[in-house]
């Protein structure tokens, strides 16, 4: 664990390397040091550090760095520092100590440690001889998990520490000694779900690295044991993929543990197709899929497989398997697992039992109504979260978990042995709507398509009851119906969380509950589609890395949880498949890893995620390497682009354009705007890297670019002056879910709103009538809409989107930066459809994939193209953080080493209090405001070693104070003036609580 040192009232504190905390598994030559200042102190800044890397913490103790010692560097510099030592040696921990200088020359030091992998690719190196190996004769696709263990005699010597290396073509389930590998969580450990997850296995397969000195006990004996899975690896997930097999793929397990001893001794077990390992697939785990679900037959169980002692002499051999692509790199997990995290788990807020169906002949669509027996129904949180309910044959429970969620259900059952249990997870219920797939109150599981998802437990029969959690596959889901073949009592049934986005680092609150209903909605959304790889949805036959979803949440992801290693992961993910899968190996694909979708044609606002997101957390951060390590990738996609368009300076096309929007903009239009932000964030990143000249041209791409836009789009009445943007000129997407007629219009939403986003317009004057069009546009007025008969917005609403993917995360801060704050707040405030509390009005507990998805008065919406839990939508919170909380990144100093305090008041009154917080790299940044009876209270707090820009709204300056003293008077403060209402002050690091009068 980390260990800091108050000195003077400072400390340093969340130490890092490779952006993770006493990391076990690093895998570079150079890895990254980061470190924050933490102090009450008003001013308090870094002005040099000094990092002292060791083989042993004796060796920081008394200041003697046998490894690394950087000397003292005068620097403020604490994101991102990379080792400069010799070589560093493979499966070794090495100690470290940061000792920071602070603004008085006083020393502060704190220490961690972290612990190098096998430093290779190749699958050999370091692997001891470890192959891959899987049970013989095993047929693909046949009944039953293979389930492999070794049992080893050991020195009985002490053990000083144990690594366990490991990975799967498929996933795993590993144990050591009968007990399952956990991981450290919390101030616990909990147990991870679908490793080693997913990626391109043709190109890369990840391995894990897991302390298990713990987990032997016994001196003499270690029994290495794992389960595989089909995961990602064998399953039509994959379809279209090189590695995926109609016939099935043979699973294989790969690992090593290496045991060292006190005496210095080392010893290894690897897997080996040799008779000490044996291989069964006559266990209890029966069928496994992503999509479909699990089978698991208690009846099948073998009691103390896992751990010494136990008989194999019936087992099969094991066979080595040969990967199918020998080339494939075998490389560490550079971010966080996917696990279950035990505080999110959820009760059951309802259990409704049904005994058969009724009115169907009277109901709307024919299905009837479920008949509810009241004595075997708990409707109350309370007691639904500790029922005991028992069903017999032809009996459903339905339990309501209150939330949609992404994991598995785990429930316990007593009944006899034999008896088949099925649960059906599903994100809504039945009502009596056309779209419904079953009687009213029952578990609606259309939109999951060809999806199973279904858990199937058949009992052994204990008396005591048994209890059982799937664990090679998930679910999305809020509700559970549950059935089974013979009497049984459902004693409990949870709905544990499984995420990669494992700690939350940002927070937004107000006192408009429906707003908050949104935040928690946005925030579980993520949760639940951060799982291994950023997906489109948890639950239907999809599932997806989907790359136009990734990029336009990067940034609200990164507000949220602490998704750096998260997002730079999947990059790596994509850049192999632009590699494999991309239009002429240069454009970034649809999807990643590879899937039937990863198709070769144009798809801006998709593709140009292989930009987006090193831009985004590179901002977020302040750390580059994401830059260095995809410039060549990014720079061939810019290139490809402008090889292919040449002097027209045009995108090469957008087959989803704005993708579910209810106003249809042109492709083109969308993949000329995207091909001018593309180049804009290259030349932002070649400036931050040092590439000058390269930054020069992609300066003078963008010039062009918006020069040939301007022309092409932007239309001037000779006579009236007045400017049209030709939105419509061009094609329609070929799908047009949002708008079956498929026609597109001029002056649309989101071509408006990147024409400005990008600046591209020439003069004062269209950028004024630019803004007005927009404002016209969302305000939708009985006026607006006569003057647009044929526009799709006379269907809606006034102060209502129109947006789809593509312009859902740039309209609210768009309209901010334009002095439209009021529009963007009434847009928050809406919730007629199109807007994001409309699926708050209607029960949401996550975003939607539509606007309209489902509605209480029109029911559920197209099942092809539907999902309740699509996080795209909630890119919202993005300006939540930024301009409500207004705790907003400077793009001049990434990192947030400078910062904006800018809280946006709501002109609507309808919010008076927001709190937001972030956790910075260089600390929790706080910015919380209230208003009442014409005083502003606000509330911030600027990390140590950073600095913000305040701009407060306020009367007059002068009314801006800090305990009754004017702010401006306050030391170190510095006043930069005050315009249109809003003063504006340079704050150095420190807490504050102002007041200011408003006008």
């Amino acid at each position: 664990m980390n260990d800091a040192v108050a000195v003077s009232g400072t400390t340093v504190s969340g130490l890092t390397v490779e952006h993770r905390t006493d990391p076990l598994g690093v895998d570079t030559e150079h890895p990254r040091f980061g470190w924050r200042l933490t102090s009450d102190a008003r001013g308090r800044r870094q002005t040099a550090y000094r990092i002292q890397v060791t083989s042993s913490p004796t060796h920081l103790s008394d200041d003697r760095a046998d490894v690394w010692d950087s000397g003292r560097v005068d620097s403020a510099d604490s994101v991102a520092i990379r080792y400069a030592g010799p070589g560093l040696q493979a499966s070794t921990r090495y100690h470290w100590t940061v000792t920071v200088w602070d603004e008085h020359g006083r020393a502060t030091p704190a220490t961690a440690h972290f612990e190098t992998g096998l430093l290779s690719t190749d699958g050999v190196t370091g692997w001891d001889g470890a192959r891959w190996i899987g049970m013989a004769g095993k047929r693909p696709n046949s009944a039953g998990a293979p389930l492999l263990r070794r049992q080893t005699a050991l020195t009985g010597e002490r053990v000083s520490e144990a690594r366990l290396y490991v990975s799967a073509l498929g996933v795993y389930e590993a144990y050591v000694n009968g007990r399952r590998v956990a991981v450290p969580h919390g101030d616990g450990t909990t147990q991870e779900l679908l490793t080693p997850g997913w990626t391109n296995y043709e190109t890369t397969v990840d391995y894990f690295t897991y302390d298990v000195t713990d987990l032997l006990t016994d001196p003499s004996q270690v029994t290495l044991a794992a389960v595989l899975g089909n995961g990602w690896y064998n399953s039509r997930i994959s379809e279209n993929s090189p590695y995926y097999a109609a016939d099935g793929n043979s699973l294989a397990l790969k690992a090593k543990l290496l045991i060292r001893y006190a005496d210095g001794s080392a010893r290894t077990i690897v897997t080996a197709p040799d008779e000490d390992w044996r291989a069964t697939d006559t266990g209890p785990y029966r069928a496994d899929d992503i999509y479909d679900g699990q089978t698991y037959d208690a009846r099948q169980e073998l009691p103390g497989w896992t751990a010494n002692g136990f008989d194999v002499s019936a087992w099969a051999a094991v066979e080595e398997h040969n990967h199918p692509f020998p080339e494939a790199r075998l490389v560490a997990h550079s971010g966080e697992s996917a696990r279950l995290v035990p505080s999110w788990d959820r009760k059951p807020r309802s259990v409704t039992v049904y005994t058969g169906v009724t009115d169907q002949e009277d109901s709307a669509n024919g299905r009837g109504r479920i008949v509810v027996d009241p004595t075997r129904t708990a409707t109350a949180p309370g007691p639904a979260a500790t029922a005991s309910v028992t069903l017999h044959p032809g009996d459903t429970a339905v339990i309501d978990l209150g939330q949609n969620l992404v994991g598995v259900p785990r429930y316990t059952l007593r009944g006899p042995a034999g008896a088949q249990v099925v649960c059906e997870p599903g994100e809504m219920l039945n009502d009596d709507s056309a779209g419904a797939d079953g009687p009213v109150g029952s578990v609606y599981r259309a939109n999951l398509r060809t999806a199973r998802a279904t858990s199937t437990y058949i009992l052994k029969g204990d008396p005591a009851g048994e209890t059982h959690q799937d664990s090679l596959t998930f679910y999305g889901f809020r509700y559970v119906a549950v059935t089974a073949t013979d009497t049984v009592t459902l004693t409990e049934l949870t709905g544990r969380v499984a995420t990669s986005a494992l700690r939350d680092i940002g927070t937004v609150t107000t006192d408009d509950t429906d707003v908050n209903q949104l935040i928690s909605n946005v925030r579980w959304g993520q949760r639940g589609n951060y799982l291994w790889i950023p997906t489109d949805c948890p639950q239907r036959d999809e599932r997806l890395g989907w790359t136009g979803d990734t990029q336009l949440f990067a940034n609200t992801g990164l507000y949220n949880t602490d998704s750096v290693t998260f997002l730079s992961h999947f990059q790596d993910t994509l850049i192999d498949s632009q590699r494999r899968y991309g239009a002429d190996g240069a454009q970034f694909p649809w999807v990643a890893p590879s899937h039937r979708f990863s198709q070769p044609f144009p798809a801006s606002g998709w593709a140009d995620c292989g930009v987006v997101v090193p831009w985004t957390v590179w901002q977020m951060t302040g750390d580059t390497t994401i830059i260095d390590r995809s410039w060549s990738a990014m720079t061939k996609y810019v290139d490809w682009i402008r090889d292919r368009t040449g002097d027209t300076y045009a995108g090469r096309g957008a087959v989803f354009g704005d993708w579910l929007a209810f106003q249809i903009t042109s492709t083109q239009l969308i993949s000329d705007a995207y091909y001018g932000y593309s180049a804009r964030l290259m030349a932002d990143m070649a400036h931050a890297t040092g590439r000058t000249a390269e930054a020069a041209a992609h300066e003078a791409l963008f010039s062009r670019i918006k020069r040939a836009f301007i022309t092409k789009y932007l239309a001037t009445d000779p006579g009236s002056g007045r400017i049209t943007v030709r939105s419509s000129l061009g094609d329609p997407p070929p799908y047009t879910p949002g708008n079956s007629a498929g026609k597109t219009e001029d002056d649309t939403q989101t071509a408006l709103l990147w024409i400005l986003k990008l600046g591209f317009y020439d003069t004062e004057d269209q950028h004024r009538q630019l803004v007005t069009l927009l404002a016209d546009n969302i305000g939708n007025s009985e006026a607006y809409k006569a003057a647009h008969p044929d526009s799709t917005r006379v269907e809606y609403p006034e102060n209502t989107l129109s947006v789809g993917f593509l312009g859902v995360n740039v309209i609210a801060p768009v309209l901010t930066d334009e002095g439209r704050v009021d529009l963007a707040y009434r847009l928050l405030h809406q919730n007629a459809m199109p807007s994001w509390l409309y699926s708050v009005a209607n029960g949401a507990t996550t975003v939607w994939e539509r606007w309209n998805s489902y509605s209480k008065e029109e029911g559920f919406g197209p099942v092809d193209m539907n999902s309740f839990n699509h996080y795209s939508y909630g890119a919202i919170m993005e300006w939540m953080y930024e301009s409500m909380a207004g705790i907003a990144k400077d793009p001049a100093h990434p990192g947030f080493r400078h910062f904006f305090l800018r809280p946006h008041l709501d002109p609507t009154g309808r919010i008076t209090r927001v709190t937001g917080s972030h956790l910075s790299p260089y600390g929790e940044i706080v910015s919380e405001w209230s208003v009442g009876e014409g005083e502003l209270t606000y509330r911030a707090v600027v990390p140590a070693n950073s600095t913000a820009t305040l701009r407060i709204p306020a009367a007059d300056p002068t009314t801006v104070r800090e305990h009754g003293t004017p702010l401006a008077d306050t030391p170190g403060v510095e006043f930069l003036g005050f315009a249109d209402g809003t003063a504006f002050f340079e704050l150095p690091s420190g807490s504050y609580e102002l007041t200011s009068a408003l006008g």
